[in-house]
């Protein structure tokens, strides 16, 4: 039998200019308490965001409200299995907690995810890592209340049910997957993203690209073998809901992307850019994603000297957003025979051409796209060459969680095809 039943579920949402300004109110009605005691909250951040001053003024709004604030300022961009393990280290130091906050890009949320779980669960971290890498263990007792405050325009992670980690000893990226991961609350303020560079805008916008295009493509949940209750996972497949979310950024998008990385401080395009990159988070969090993202993860994880502007320059990093767009006008192109008018249709509300449409008309408005923002022009400028391509297919085959949300099957010498179509795009 195939599937009948999809599902769909998101956090709590409060989006605008000023959002965060409330967030002293939104938490303490989280943890209130008729004892009286005062409560406290552990904030999570990176010391890029924390050097912008969006971090204090959040704790601030916190303090006023009557909870105590402890702040680890440690989350390490592209967090890493030693970098988790050191902000869990801490929050065990200075706690206990009632509460989380997380404040900045997707990697100081998935570090709060991490940090949350492990405050509350047995074991250690990569017991819930997802297997083949991790153990694959289910949380058994409930998070704390996570709020979680993005500071860039991409991730989605404020949305999902995800935390992403480099695992260092098998240089492999992957994740941590349970619904309970999903933040309590998702405080989205366009005002705190104005301080984002360019190239980091360009990365997490292509984030947010990818995020909507592969949820938009994603193999039909009825398509899937029928399941029981209790086998059913966040990443359910393209759903009637999450259609919805993914046009709709898709659409935000188009009209926002390059103004909003040519010019930082036009509030118009980074409202607009907030709202998509929430509306991705919200579709491909039930959705989920395929080919692209199983690709990125080795992308990253097996960076070797590259080092973007933008981004912290103390060590090699492919940025998570500009990994998944690498592979993505190949991808498309593999997955394009699944569903053409899907992929004509995401094409046409990124504003491409229908003149000649066909399996090139997506994977061509791609390329146009990465180039007008400022990313690489392919594998090969972040290190990468064809004797890479073995390694990279190993990794992203490592991926199978997300590999079976491709609306095709996925082999090897596919995914061969895809690392090589993407060392140059022009």
């Amino acid at each position: 039998m195939t599937e009948t039943v999809f599902t769909y579920a998101a956090p709590g949402l409060k989006l605008g200019r000023g959002a965060s300004r409330e967030i002293g109110w939104d938490l303490a009605q989280l943890v209130a308490t008729a004892g009286g005691e005062t409560r406290r909250v552990l904030l999570v951040t990176d010391p890029g965001v924390a050097a912008t001053g969006h971090p204090e003024r959040v704790a601030e709004a916190v303090r006023v409200s009557g909870l105590e604030v402890v702040v680890f300022d440690g989350a390490r961009v592209e967090p890493t299995d030693a970098s988790l393990e050191q902000a869990v280290a801490f929050a065990r130091e200075a706690g206990p907690f009632d509460a989380v906050v997380a404040v900045g890009g997707g990697s100081s949320i998935d570090t709060a995810k991490a940090v949350d779980l492990m405050l509350t669960n047995d074991g250690a971290l990569m017991d819930y890592v997802n297997a083949p890498v991790g153990g694959g263990r289910a949380p058994a007792r409930p998070l704390l209340p996570l709020v979680a405050v993005p500071t860039t325009t991409g991730t989605g992670a404020e949305s999902t049910t995800i935390c992403v980690l480099d695992v260092l000893a098998l240089k492999v990226k992957t994740g941590i997957s349970h619904p309970r991961l999903r933040p309590t609350l998702a405080v989205v303020d366009p005002d705190l993203t104005t301080t984002q560079p360019a190239m980091v805008t360009a990365s997490s916008g292509m984030d947010i690209l990818c995020h909507a295009l592969e949820s938009w493509t994603a193999r039909w949940y009825a398509d899937f073998d029928a399941k029981t209750p209790e086998q059913r996972v966040p990443y359910c497949g393209a759903n009637p809901v999450a259609d919805m979310w993914a046009e709709k950024a898709l659409t935000l998008l188009a009209g926002a992307f390059r103004t909003a990385v040519r010019d930082g401080s036009d509030g118009a395009a980074r409202e607009q850019m907030a709202l998509a990159a929430t509306f991705a988070g919200l579709g491909f969090g039930n959705a989920g994603v395929h080919v692209p993202h199983a690709c990125a993860y080795p992308i990253a994880g097996r960076v070797r000297d590259y080092r973007p502007e933008g981004y912290p320059a103390d060590e090699p990093i492919v940025p998570h957003g500009m990994a998944v767009v690498m592979t993505a006008p190949a991808a498309f192109a593999l997955t394009f025979e699944a569903s053409p008018e899907r992929h004509l249709h995401a094409a046409a509300l990124l504003g491409g051409a229908d003149v000649e449409a066909g399996p090139d008309l997506l994977p061509a408005v791609l390329r146009g796209l990465m180039r007008d923002v400022g990313l690489p022009s392919g594998l090969a400028e972040l290190g990468y060459g064809a004797d890479d391509v073995d390694d990279l297919v190993g990794g992203a085959l490592q991926q199978q969680r997300l590999l079976a949300t491709a609306p095709v099957a996925v082999t090897a010498d596919d995914l061969a095809e895809v690392f090589r179509a993407s060392l140059e795009h022009w």
